[in-house]
């Protein structure tokens, strides 16, 4: 096996296109387990730790554009304010150790459809891009079209991940896990949450309950339909029980799960329910509570 440390980021490139097969590690907390259990073994390995601009971020006050190596516990430590359903997320992943290593960059590039910050990017709007580069140049894919299959995404063979650009949050923002335990755990299924007052939309994701990441478009659709029709985007007010629960319907709705030594299906779709009425109640009560304070 080679083992490839380039020591700059154009380094890195010349090295992806020379060696496609090449696996990248950075933080290495799923890359590791991987090749300790003998499940993956590839031609080459590239380390792309001594490359210091992958651990860098910046917010130029609309985006944040976030480093792929930028570890969980700096996002949870820096980011929880313009990026709050992602620093939600990243508070559940693993031990503290792991989260001082591991970054939203290896998350996307293993594109397991239990990734914990998969539901976050999601909900965070569809204006969401990894920013994907190799020899021939950069280009930025809509988080929509990135994941394209269990443990698939849409990079290139010779294409690194090299940061992800995320709006700042405008609006309240959640997420939430279901676990055979409290830590240490890979979701049974997980759901982020986000509303987006300024173009009046709402933000869903779906994590460990389908082949890929994804949105439930029509529980999307209908909650920002009702927010718009009724005028509750100014006012505030209480969205009534029975929007609640449709909501909850819908996104039930939008899983294709399957039965796992985690959870049956059946269990994954009743959560989802549960965690979509109760980051909808938690978010419109802060977002009532920011209406009334500015009021």
């Amino acid at each position: 096996m080679e083992f490839l440390r380039p020591a700059t980021w154009d380094e890195a490139l010349a090295a992806k296109a020379e060696y496609p097969t090449a696996l990248p590690i950075a933080g290495g907390t799923d890359v590791m387990v991987e090749l300790n259990f003998d499940v993956h073994r590839p031609s080459a390995i590239l380390d792309l730790n001594r490359i210091t601009e992958l651990t860098q971020w910046s917010n130029d006050g609309g985006v944040v554009r976030l480093g792929a190596s930028v570890p969980y516990s700096r996002i949870i430590d820096e980011l929880s304010g313009p990026l709050p359903g992602l620093a939600l997320a990243a508070h559940t992943v693993g031990s503290p150790q792991i989260r001082n290593r591991g970054g939203v960059g290896g998350n996307l590039g293993a594109a397991s459809p239990a990734g914990d910050s998969h539901p976050a990017l999601l909900a965070a709007g569809r204006d969401v891009l990894v920013e994907a580069a190799s020899v021939r140049g950069t280009r930025l894919i809509p988080i929509d079209d990135f994941y394209v299959g269990v443990k698939r995404n849409s990079l290139e063979a010779d294409e690194l991940i090299r940061a992800v650009r995320i709006p700042v949050a405008d609006g309240p923002q959640q997420f939430s896990k279901i676990g055979t335990r409290n830590a240490m755990v890979i979701a049974v299924c997980a759901f982020g949450f986000a509303l987006h007052p300024k173009n009046g939309t709402v933000g869903t994701g779906i994590g460990s309950a389908a082949p890929t990441p994804r949105r439930a478009v029509e529980a999307e659709e209908y909650l920002g339909g009702v927010l718009a029709e009724r005028g509750l985007w100014e006012s505030g007010d209480l969205l009534g029980a029975e929007v609640v629960q449709r909501f909850g319907e819908l996104v039930k709705a939008a899983a294709s799960p399957i039965d796992d030594v985690r959870g049956t299906a059946d269990y994954r779709r009743h959560a989802l329910a549960v965690m979509a009425r109760r980051t909808l109640t938690w978010t419109w009560n802060d977002y009532s509570k920011q209406i009334r304070s500015a009021a």
